[in-house]
């Protein structure tokens, strides 16, 4: 019987576990606009609430990760859940704003501590041949989290505006104590030690990647990713402020329209991305997604009606939904014997934008509810045409 076939129990609980951390992540989309008005928030100050996640999340990654190798990853998943819980019940209680930038930060640290303690649990209980589909299964339930944490989050706002904050740290708690009760204590193999000290060389040494990245063939790509997170951070953390201010929204009307375009790109992520890959190569479908993105938020100003929102953003989802595993395939392919390395610059670009997407939109928004859109159209439009510089990819690399 194969190693994953064997730990199937604790592969569903890690599961559970990063679906609850994202799904808590999802659900405060809709319902933002609403909580604003009755916490007195204004658009500046959402951008530092959401970039402040990020912020902690990118801080305390590389310390998560050798705390989970030091004493181990079920305590450190247990340490996760229960900040996660609490974070989730403190925002919803609490209305003073220093409480609330305390409640994002706990987040930011659960989702740290969570995050890489799943992925080398995952890698403790699966084969060589085996990770791959576990890392599937695990990108699954965080794409799921994402997918139907604005739609829960928007239904349940329909019964008060912190309830769905309030089922989130119920959620989180459940969630732990099936995980203290339920999930086995890993022993680590020399491989595994072996693998997490060469990750913690490359944390540790992260500006220094940073600055050298610069002379490597996937800096474009890079430079790529920053963009695309930038733009999505930028549309994602005033869309439900927009279409508020813009057409009188509610929670639900949010909901349905951001689960409509996750589902949709969803959809296609896992039927024809393949085939679109190798059809038409990443430099080019990267390109083209750019181009669309960047057309689509800057039509997002001119839309007047309910299904033209719908329209916009489900096209604007799907080009997105395209273009990061497109990048992502391109840099695993320039990468070679250097995945670790160059998954985690990835992952720190990624960060960056999420960090500086929401700062910018929300000091724009109180300027204009306009101006996010407009601007994160013009630095899309900037990724489009750098992206004509990066280098295809050699067949040989396939």
């Amino acid at each position: 019987m194969s190693l994953l076939l064997r730990n199937r129990g604790a592969l569903a609980i890690l599961m559970l576990n990063i679906f609850i951390i994202f799904t808590g992540i999802g659900l405060i989309i809709p319902i933002m606009p609403s909580y604003m008005n009755l916490l007195h928030i204004n658009g500046s100050l959402l951008g530092l609430l959401v970039a402040a996640f990020s912020i902690t999340q990118l801080l305390f990654s590389a310390i998560a990760g050798r705390l989970s190798d030091s004493i181990g990853r079920k305590k450190i998943i247990l340490a996760g859940m229960l900040l996660f819980a609490l974070s989730e019940w403190m925002f919803g209680a609490v209305s003073s704003i220093p409480l609330l930038f305390l409640a994002r930060m706990l987040g930011g640290v659960s989702a740290a501590l969570v995050m890489p303690a799943v992925m080398a649990y995952t890698a403790d209980i699966t084969s060589d041949e085996e990770r791959g589909k576990g890392m599937g299964f695990i990108n699954a339930a965080i794409t799921t989290g994402f997918i139907i944490g604005p739609g829960i989050g928007g239904y349940l706002a329909e019964f008060g505006v912190r309830v769905p904050f309030y089922v989130a740290a119920v959620g989180g708690l459940l969630a732990m104590t099936v995980t203290a009760l339920f999930l086995p204590q890993v022993s680590k193999t020399g491989h595994t030690k072996d693998m997490n000290a060469t990750d913690n060389q490359a944390q540790s040494g992260l500006l220094r990647q940073l600055a050298s990245s610069f002379h490597a063939p996937y800096f474009i790509s890079l430079i790529v990713v920053f963009i695309a997170s930038f733009g999505l951070a930028n549309f994602e953390t005033v869309f439900g402020l927009f279409v508020d201010h813009k057409f009188g929204f509610t929670p639900k009307d949010i909901a349905f329209i951001i689960t409509f375009g996750s589902i949709s790109g969803a959809i296609v992520q896992v039927t024809i991305f393949g085939w679109i890959i190798n059809r038409f190569g990443e430099k080019k479908v990267i390109t083209v997604s750019l181009f669309i993105s960047a057309l689509f938020i800057f039509l997002a100003v001119f839309a007047n009606t309910f299904w033209l929102i719908v329209a916009v953003t489900f096209v604007l989802f799907l080009s997105i939904d395209i273009l990061r595993p497109a990048i992502g395939t391109q840099m695993s392919k320039f990468a070679d014997n250097q995945q670790g390395y160059v998954a985690g610059l990835n992952s720190a670009f990624t960060s960056l934008g999420n960090i500086v997407g929401p700062l910018i939109a929300g000091v724009l928004f109180d300027f204009n509810i306009s101006y996010p859109y407009l601007v994160a159209a013009i630095i899309l439009i900037f990724g489009f045409l750098i992206s004509f510089k990066s280098k295809e990819v050699p067949y040989n690399q396939y």
